[in-house]
């Protein structure tokens, strides 16, 4: 029954794919590749929350809706929603739309904003890409491009590796906003473990993740491939592909390779299992002889320059990729067919695609115990053989990886069904962390996501992606094993980028959520057109639909997106002002234009605030003061777990004497960072000075509540510390986090004012230290030896070294002993 109804879809869904490109979709495809190059170079579009990544990010969105429009327009009269895969355009709208929804509980509006405007560029991306690659010519072209592309990003990572770092400045730079002072920012990536190669991304663990997505592309491009020169050309990028990911230093990237690799193998037939196996046995070993020369080389060049170094390290790489280059086309030449034609009965049994990958994950078992509990990864150098040795499960990385998603659990209890919007985890995590780590990402991209849209959110975006992966799967193992191949790239590209993910926030990187789109475009394209009959509707009517749909949302991207451009130029401006000149109008102007763009834009927020706190403390006129506080409180509505707006508010309070102001948001606040331990010692201070304040007023009432207040803060610090000592041996504390002598201090008093000196004795005895020359330690000994007096005990050592330093304190500490509260 189906049989004429497939058959009658598949005719027209591959004259459609075989048609000539018109003009306008050439445009559409060639701004679409030209976009993402200059993508790559704006540090992959990394969404990190801050003013000097924001601005590609709104050109990104400008961008690709003026990109939208072409398409829209190409596509104008082939819109329509008759198949399952015509209604993924409208599926793909839920995506943002759960961000909009997540507003209505988000933590941070500007964060919130953002996530909205990012996840409406993959949408756009995603639409644009399922039509075009089901044009064989433009499919092919972008495939072409693509690979292209990360081929030009492993080239740049090398050229600063061995020491070109200025070439490669000069290159990009006049297009580039990842390049300062000529060099392109944080290519190499240096860390406790020493350098790391990072290229474009300053992140060597989201590189590691882009390479190892285009090796496997690389692979399969080269088998694929009919042609010697493209073959030769993918087989001589194998080993400065798996050379860069090696530099990376990358353990994410080694412990979930074989996962990918199995993965992928799972949908090939044994010749070609068998194939890519040995393609990346040869690349291996090429790079594994190669790899100790030009690790080598690089760690020289990133301390000196030397020509020669520098020659040799390229002579080494050059050499080695032309040898295994020849080596795999010659297999592929000779062998292949052959093993294809041996191994084509046995690829028709069923089951007969689990062997190899079976094998493939007990070889990656064996290689593993070689390199990690053998003198076998003493062939590789010492920074890469001591990452290895270090990967197990109690190392500080996985230790540290496991509390983020408890903490995130926390966060999703307290949110769960919207979330708490786009950056949540940044806005939050200090709240609800296990320790005193500084990470604003999750490491976990699925749990971000989770964290900022909640389960409702999640649900879509899982069913979204699951669907399209089924889907293909299933097309994919229907087809004629030459037609297979056409959108296979695409697989491998979103499938192992999601799987890194699951241990980093590679999709914090604007530019690899639209390479994982992408790759969504591309395996939509090639799923099997099926009618939807449940929800016909005409092709007239769709087209209504779609096209208001989009037409709105068009112009409402286009003028935030450009509204937002100026915004940020504005505040780019001030900053630059602000670096020349004191003249306050002048600092003013562009921040005031700023804000009128965006009434809580963080940065100009906060500075136009200091500005007026400044006016203020000059000319003590209450007008500045004023100014100043209506910013900071408006930004505190929309931003109310920002630490710099609290902070700010503070300090204007207390530059008007108003303590008590200042100690309620102190106070109010402490829940929010719950391990910075400035905050809690200024709250323990305060509670102090106006207890003691009170204490004078003979206000009984509120020196015992300040007391209380500050000795809870006190606690909170010394529960805290004992925590830490129950952490996991291998896991890293983060920020420090203990008792300081100023908090052990006011405590003490405390406790001795509230007429507990035996409490006061036992607090101040935990602070008592060798130095006594020190101002704070000889008030921290003389109270306690005060309180052990009023109790009627002495600490006779203690007296006698602090009688040695200062034979006042004696006459000090019989006047405290006798003072009655």
């Amino acid at each position: 029954m189906s049989n004429p109804v497939y058959g009658k879809t598949k005719k027209t869904s591959s004259k459609a794919k075989s048609g000539s490109a018109s003009p306008l979709l050439w445009t559409l495809a060639i701004g679409l590749l030209l976009f993402l190059l200059w993508s790559s170079f704006q540090v992959a579009l990394f969404n990190g929350q801050l003013l000097q990544f924001e601005g590609p990010i709104y050109w990104a969105v400008t961008i690709t809706t003026l990109l939208f429009i072409i398409w829209t327009a190409v596509y104008f009269k082939q819109i329509k929603l008759e198949t399952q895969q015509d209604w993924l355009k409208i599926a793909v709208i839920l995506l943002p739309l759960t961000y909009v929804l997540s507003l209505l509980s988000a933590v941070s509006d500007y964060l919130s904003v953002n996530m909205i405007l990012i996840q409406c560029i993959y949408a756009m991306i995603f639409v644009m890409t399922m039509y075009l690659l089901k044009n064989n010519k433009i499919n092919h072209i972008i495939q072409s491009s693509l690979i292209g592309l990360a081929y030009v990003i492993v080239g740049f990572g090398l050229l600063n590796w061995l020491g070109a770092s200025n070439l490669a400045g000069r290159l990009v730079g006049w297009f580039s906003s990842g390049v300062v002072n000529g060099i392109y920012n944080q290519t190499i990536w240096n860390d406790a473990n020493g350098p790391r190669l990072a290229s474009v991304f300053q992140y060597p663990n989201t590189y590691a993740a882009f390479l190892m997505a285009f090796l496997f592309i690389a692979i399969f491009s080269m088998i694929r491939s009919q042609k010697v020169y493209t073959q030769l050309l993918h087989g001589f990028m194998l080993v400065p592909i798996l050379l860069s990911l090696l530099l990376t230093l990358s353990r994410t990237g080694l412990v979930m390779m074989p996962i990918v690799f199995v993965i992928i193998l799972l949908l090939l037939k044994p010749a070609k299992q068998i194939l890519w196996f040995i393609y990346l046995v040869i690349s291996g070993i090429g790079t594994i002889a190669i790899l100790n020369p030009v690790n080598t080389a690089g760690l020289e060049l990133q301390q000196q320059f030397t020509a020669g170094v520098a020659a040799k390290g390229w002579i080494y790489l050059v050499a080695a990729s032309i040898v295994v280059a020849i080596i795999i086309w010659a297999i592929q030449r000779w062998i292949a067919p052959k093993l294809e034609t041996k191994l084509q009965a046995w690829g028709k049994r069923k089951g007969s695609s689990l062997w190899i990958p079976l094998g493939s994950m007990l070889l990656a078992i064996i290689a593993a115990v070689l390199l990690l509990g053998t003198s076998v990864r003493n062939i590789l150098p010492d920074s890469i053989s001591t990452r290895l040795e270090n990967i197990n499960f109690q190392q500080h990385s996985v230790l540290e990886r496991i509390t983020f998603y408890k903490d995130a659990a926390k966060v999703i209890a307290d949110y769960p069904l919207i979330g708490a919007g786009g950056g949540a985890w940044t806005a939050l995590y200090e709240k609800y962390q296990n320790n005193p780590y500084v990470s604003a990402q999750a490491h976990n991209f699925f749990m971000q996501y989770l964290v900022e849209v909640g389960i409702i959110g999640f649900i879509i975006f899982m069913a979204f992606i699951l669907y399209i992966f089924y889907q293909f799967i299933r097309s994919y193992l229907r087809r004629d094993e030459n037609e297979r191949d056409s959108h296979f790239v695409f697989f491998i590209l979103s499938m192992t980028i999601l799987v890194l993910s699951l241990l980093d926030f590679n999709m914090s990187y604007v530019f690899i959520g639209m390479l994982v789109f992408i790759g969504f475009g591309g395996m939509a394209a090639a799923i099997e057109p099926r009618p939807v009959q449940r929800f016909k509707i005409s092709p007239s009517t769709s087209r209504g639909i779609y096209i208001t749909i989009a037409g709105l949302s068009i112009i409402l991207l286009l003028i935030v997106s450009v509204r937002f451009l100026q915004a940020n130029q504005y505040a780019k401006l001030a900053k630059e002002v602000a670096q020349s000149s004191q003249d306050f109008q002048e600092i003013k102007a562009p921040l005031e234009k700023d804000l009128s763009i965006r009434t809580t834009h963080i940065d100009s927020l906060l500075t136009l605030s200091s500005l007026y706190q400044q006016g203020y403390e000059q000319t003590k006129d209450d007008q500045f003061y004023n100014t100043s506080l209506e910013l900071l409180q408006r930004g505190n509505a929309a931003e109310p777990y920002n630490k710099s707006i609290v902070t700010q508010m503070i300090h204007l309070y207390d530059l008007r004497a108003d303590y008590d102001a200042a100690y309620a948001l102190q106070k109010e606040y402490a829940a929010n960072y719950i391990w910075n331990m400035e905050w809690y010692e200024q709250l323990i201070t305060r509670s102090f000075d106006l207890g003691y304040q009170a204490l004078g007023q003979n206000d009984a009432a509120k020196k015992e509540s300040y007391f209380t207040s500050g000795l809870e803060a006190y606690q909170h610090v010394v529960d805290g510390v004992e925590h830490l000592k129950t952490l996991p041996e291998g896991q890293l504390q983060g920020q420090p986090f203990q008792l300081t002598p100023t908090m052990i201090l006011n405590a003490g008093k405390m406790k001795y004012m509230l007429n507990d000196s035996v409490g006061a004795a036992t607090i101040l005895k935990g602070g008592i230290a060798e130095d006594l020359t020190d101002a704070t330690n000889r008030e921290i000994a003389r109270w306690y030896l005060a309180a052990l007096t009023k109790d009627g005990q002495q600490d006779q050592a203690i007296y006698d070294k602090l009688i040695a330093v200062e034979p006042n304190e004696a006459d000090e500490i019989k006047q405290i002993a006798e003072l009655n509260f």
